[in-house]
């Protein structure tokens, strides 16, 4: 797993400076839920299986330890603000029951508030699915499942450690549907031994259960996992960029053909409303508190992190203090960066009249290249400007100095 940001260490009650508790802001939730039934050997987040866990730091404690961090956020926010969206991921927070999570739920709500119609999240793998289990979190208020299906071929699977039967989506993804729940898909590409003919096979297959939202991702191949060293030791081949970009391009189009427009690179949405709000938060610099293990929050401009292992999280919150162990104050040069950095990926999110003059010749530069369409007030990527969008967004962060 990744190592923590340095950062300042934050005050034990987790206290924020005053400038940073603007009430008026949109506020979001993210509750991380550790714990999962195999370490995908791709997968950096901060996860634990049942054997590595004990007394104090496992399912039956989190629930309590949860609330008290709940109770904690309010304490140091001063006053309730509304919750413009939920969101659990993880980990796999399905491997909890359905009541525990819609009890979290249930307290955020009765602590903060939640906007009327706010869009509540979870992530799922779908061997932990039943339309029982769905039925109970739309009663609960859950709005939202996104499904890890990751791939629709078994070998690909097999590389990225995932154990569940991939012929079980379309009656899970029906399931969800029968819940009354929106459904979104998660796809990977890239995995080492995958063909394009194997991705076209898992995006039909996606295609086919007409899912509201579809989020596609490369693989990463992460050092510190168990795929980072088979990389190292040559025992699976890095992927490939061409490869990549070839298998991001046949996917847009038939996402487009079937109805699924891209809002932001890496994710297609049927309409408006079915966009992931909770993502929208993030690349849009909204507030939001991150809940649990190793959780990042960002409130005020100020980011704060968790202690990362669930014992260390648990043992500060049972002490009474934040389980906060790091924090920065983002400065004003630092927050445009991060705000170049994360509009460029959304879809007419960053506006070309909030940009320094001398990033107007690059712009017509990437036009010219092919790489934006011609559009006078905002940042518009071409199909092929999806894919260099990390490399427009350093030569725009360079003209910041100029």
């Amino acid at each position: 797993m990744p190592a923590q940001p340095e950062g300042d260490v934050p005050p034990l009650d987790g206290s924020l400076p005053a400038s940073a508790l603007d009430s008026s802001r949109t506020l979001a939730a993210y509750v991380h839920v550790p714990y999962c039934r195999v370490r995908c050997g791709y997968c950096d987040f901060n996860t634990y299986t049942a054997s590595e866990l004990g007394k104090g730091a496992n399912r039956e404690d989190y629930p309590d330890q949860i609330a008290s961090e709940i109770d904690l956020a309010l304490r140091v926010l001063g006053e309730p603000r509304a919750l413009n969206t939920v969101f659990f991921g993880g980990g796999t927070p399905t491997l909890l029951p359905a009541s525990v999570l819609g009890g979290v739920l249930s307290q955020l709500k009765s602590v903060f508030g939640v906007v009327t119609g706010a869009e509540v999240t979870t992530e799922a793998n779908p061997d932990t699915l039943s339309l029982e289990y769905l039925s109970e979190l739309a009663r609960s208020g859950f709005t939202r499942v996104s499904v890890g299906m990751q791939s629709a071929v078994d070998h690909v699977l097999h590389t990225l450690d995932r154990t569940h039967d991939p012929a079980r989506i379309p009656e899970v993804v029906q399931w969800v549907k029968d819940a009354g729940l929106q459904v979104s898909l998660d796809l990977i590409y890239g995995t080492p031994g995958e063909s394009l003919d194997d991705w076209k096979r898992s995006v039909e297959v996606a295609l086919a259960c007409e899912p509201d939202h579809i989020s596609a991702y490369s693989l990463i191949v992460e050092p510190g996992t168990k795929m980072g060293a088979q990389v190292r030791r040559g025992e699976l081949p890095m992927p490939d960029e061409d490869d990549l970009a070839d298998k991001y391009e046949w996917a847009d189009s038939a996402f487009t053909t079937a109805g699924l427009n891209w809002y932001e690179v890496s994710n297609w949405s049927r309409s408006v409303d079915t966009r992931c709000e909770h993502n929208m938060s993030y690349w849009t610099g909204d507030d939001w508190w991150g809940f649990g293990p190793g959780a990042h929050s960002h409130i005020g401009g100020v980011r704060f992190w968790n202690a990362k292992h669930p014992r260390a999280w648990a043992d500060r919150l049972a002490n009474g203090q934040s389980p906060a162990v790091g924090r920065e104050a983002l400065d004003a040069p630092t927050r445009e960066v991060e705000r170049i950095l994360l509009l460029a990926r959304v879809r007419e999110g960053l506006a070309l009249d909030s940009l320094p003059s001398a990033a107007q010749s690059l712009i017509e530069r990437f036009v010219r290249m092919g790489y934006l369409h011609e559009d006078r007030t905002c940042f518009s990527p071409t199909l092929s400007g999806r894919l260099m969008v990390d490399y427009m967004v350093r030569e725009l962060v360079d003209t910041l100095d100029t």
